[in-house]
């Protein structure tokens, strides 16, 4: 790996900040962003890889709230079980100022920065989002300085993070978020953190909650090769979903099979393929950003249902992440500090 030396370039790095910070301050231009030389997108989707979500800590309104407070010790975990990244999401608007410039409290930066240098130094690659902008999709016109100002904040406080640090534009765009309005946020948002960070690698998704089906209406820009595409995948909903509290009817759902059948198999591969294909037509690497079943379902179901999906990510080339670590989806159970050996095996199965 590239960053086993990560605890010197961790201080490296958070050293350059810190001067490029002061120059700020002074009134002299910044820095270069990151000190080292760039890394194309699809190689930067190899080094992802196997990935999993550190869900519902830091995207809860606080953390802690939803059950899950990151530890330092979950990376260890995660990087000796054979993982080579995580995705972290973020609710970055809870702890923003709701007028202009949009200040992201000191302190949240600080737990943040905390939580990434935990896993960089492990030599983890990052994916960092904005996740749960709820005003965001339900009224893009009244978010969009505030969008667009948490990501000026954001990527400048990185800008001189290694490569390992990835961006994530925004997770799951939907409800007025329709195709037009998220191609020109996309369009919108990226001089923005191009602005201090030329070269860094940024995950953007298509519309409809990142559906592989609303690929074919995402616009991007041609001359930014530093981009991967993400999609979500959890069909079909009613196994993958079946007694999700938040989910509306979901208990009706409960005992819902997945048998592995041809037919069940086949739909899977026909959705895969269809980005595989969009993929190749507009020469993009793809990050299955999330994919898992919730534990009301039965647990061999649930491994015989995420080892076929991982496979069948892998065999077109795709990274992934599986939603999520340690709660309702969890791989790891916190309760008893072990694995979820069924789960974790579908996902890392033995070479």
């Amino acid at each position: 790996m590239a960053f086993r030396s990560i605890p010197f370039i961790a201080m490296l790095t958070r050293f350059v900040f810190v001067c490029a910070l002061g120059a700020a301050c002074a009134g002299t231009p910044t820095p270069a962003p990151t000190p080292e030389p760039p890394v194309d997108a699809f190689t930067m989707n190899q080094r992802i890889g196997r990935a999993v979500n550190i869900g519902n800590a830091l995207e809860a309104p606080t953390e802690g709230e939803w059950g899950v407070a990151v530890k330092e010790e979950f990376f260890q975990l995660i990087k000796d079980a054979g993982f080579t990244a995580v995705r972290l999401p973020v609710r970055w608007n809870a702890h923003a100022e709701t007028s202009a410039p949009y200040t992201i409290a000191p302190d949240f930066f600080k737990r943040i920065d905390q939580v990434m240098d935990q896993a960089l130094s492990r030599g983890l690659v990052v994916v960092l989002n904005i996740h749960h902008y709820e005003e965001m999709a339900q009224d893009p016109q009244a978010n969009t300085e505030r969008f667009l100002g948490l990501w000026k904040q954001i990527a400048e406080h990185y800008q001189a993070y290694p490569n390992a640090l990835v961006f994530e534009l925004l997770n799951e765009p939907n409800s007025s978020l329709g195709a037009k309005t998220w191609n020109n946020l996309i369009a919108a948002t990226l001089p923005v953190v191009r602005a201090s960070n030329p070269t860094r690698n940024i995950v953007v998704g298509p519309g409809e909650w990142n559906n592989p089906r609303a690929l074919k209406d995402l616009s991007l820009p041609a001359d930014d090769q530093h981009l991967i595409v993400t999609f979500h995948y959890y069909a079909p909903f009613q196994f993958t979903h079946q007694g999700a509290e938040w989910v509306t009817g979901s208990d009706a759902w409960v005992g819902t099979d997945w048998a592995g059948s041809s037919a069940e198999k086949q739909s899977v591969q026909f959705d895969f393929n269809l980005v595989a294909q969009w993929a190749k037509d507009n020469a993009r690497p793809i990050f299955l950003g999330e994919f898992g079943a919730y534990s009301k379902a039965d647990l061999d179901l649930r491994a015989r249902w995420t080892a076929f999906v991982a496979r069948q990510a892998e065999k077109r080339g795709f990274s992934w992440a599986y939603w999520e670590f340690c709660a309702g989806f969890g791989v790891y159970d916190q309760g008893s500090g072990m694995w979820n050996e069924p789960l974790r095996q579908a996902l890392l199965p033995p070479p």
